[in-house]
This record gives structure tokens, sequence and C-alpha cells, in this order.
């Protein structure tokens, strides 16, 4: 049975101020799902407020995750049940190593799921981080650089996508993966993702521009406007946007 993320009629409210006002959406493996809208729509507040960040508090609704609810659970949980987030800005993390990163992070959902499990060998693990990187066409030097500590743009994302190649979720969320990359960055990126994508990978692209969208072409488009999710179809909605701008979504939607 694949794992299915479904977000039913969330609200979620940042220092008092409504930011998402009943978002509804189904995200299944296999599937890709691109979320668009104007700045300041709420698509980041999505993303955070799905991994359990501290200063988004919801306020109503489910977020269910191979039935369970994920809402309950500390964010270190929810990734451990196999959720994924690329952040729009990654965080430099000075004196750990990207290798020491990935192997912590895959000890920690061992240990998760058996309490004692003893961690990967590493043997073990050289050889699968080796074999991700060569995937993606990473340079094996990048295992021995401190994460995140003096990348640049591109580089900082396709670290992100190391991560998502190397941890298996069953569901990832790239909250405005193109952010700050030139167009062949953004290649390589994209690049990346395709390959990983497939029966055993949801993934939600969250968005501003369509030329992401060039790149990792989505079954499903949706559009959110003042924290709702207004507008779903497929490619050609994205096409639609990029041709139209999104003044029609707000003379079609705004409120009252």
């Amino acid at each position: 049975m694949s794992a299915v993320l479904e977000i039913r009629n969330l609200h979620v409210s940042v220092e008092e101020n409504d930011i998402l006002r009943g978002v509804n959406l189904t995200v299944k493996q296999g599937e890709i799902h691109a979320l668009m809208g104007p700045n300041g729509s709420g698509k980041s507040t999505l993303a955070h407020a799905l991994m359990g960040h501290p200063n988004y508090e919801i306020t109503d609704g489910e977020v269910i995750f191979k039935g369970e609810d994920m809402l309950e659970l500390g964010p270190d949980e929810r990734s451990r049940k196999g959720l994924f987030l690329a952040f729009q800005y990654p965080v430099a993390i000075p004196g750990v190593t990207v290798a020491n990163f990935l192997r912590t992070a895959i000890n920690s959902r061992r240990k998760a799921e058996n309490s004692e499990d003893k961690g990967i060998p590493i043997p073990e693990f050289r050889k699968l981080l080796k074999d991700k990187m060569s995937s993606l066409d990473m340079s094996h030097d990048v295992a021995g650089r401190y994460l995140n500590d003096g990348f640049s743009g591109g580089e900082k994302k396709r670290a992100e996508i190391l991560q998502l190649a190397t941890l298996e979720p069953d569901v990832a969320v790239l909250d405005e993966t193109d952010s700050g990359l030139d167009i062949d960055a953004l290649k390589v990126v994209a690049e990346g993702v395709n390959r990983l994508v497939g029966p055993g990978l949801g993934v939600l692209v969250i968005t501003h521009y369509q030329r992401l969208l060039s790149y990792i072409v989505p079954q499903y488009v949706h559009v959110m406007f003042e924290g709702k999710i207004v507008e779903s179809g497929g490619a050609d909605l994205a096409e639609k946007l990029e041709d139209l701008g999104y003044e029609w979504i707000r003379n079609a939607h705004k409120s009252q």
C-alpha cells in the first residue's frame, strides 16, 4: 500500500495572524504535485507547518500520513516516518560533515525502528554514500565538507538532493528549491530530483515561478492564494500562470 499525505482543512497562524485558512491537499507516492502562488500566499507556511516548526501554530485541521496524525508528532518523528523537507534557505552546520550528518540521520531512523540497532556499519554507509553521489553526478569530496558551510546556493540545494537520495523518504516537500539558482544550477538540481522520482517517492514542489516546472514536470498543479488552494489542474495551469501572471487569480479569488 502506497504512502499518502493528506492535508485536511488545515488552518495555521503565526504570531496570531491567520496565514493558512483551510488547505486541502492529497499527495501520494509516485505523484508529483506543484504548489504555486504569489508571495505571501502561504506556500512556505504550509511547508514549515508540515514539518512541525514551533513558530507555526495549527489552529484547525489534520495532517494524516500513512494513516497517522502527524500533528501529534515532533519534527524528528515526522522525518523518521518518511516525510522530507528541503528548505528554501538551508542552514550551515560548521563542524559537521555531510557524511556525518547523513550517517547520524540514517542511524536515527534505524534506531526508531529497532531500539537495539547498532547503526549502519561504516563500510556499508561509505558504499551507500558513494553510490548515491555517483548517481547524482556529485563530487565525492562533498562528503568531507561541513554541511552547507561556505556552499554556493547551488551546492546547498544539491546537498539537500543528496539527503533526499540517501534517506529515501516516501514523500518530499521541496520548498522553493529554485530560489537563488542560476539556470545551470537549476538544471542540475532538477535533474537530480528527476532521477529520484518514481513509484516510491511522492513530491510536492513549492515554487513561485514556472521555470522550475519546465524541468520537473508535475502531474498536478495547485495555486494558493490568501491561505487557500483556489485552483487545481494539470501542467497547463503552470503555463497559464507563466503567460498571464497571478493577476487573474487575484481578480477571481480576492476576499471581499
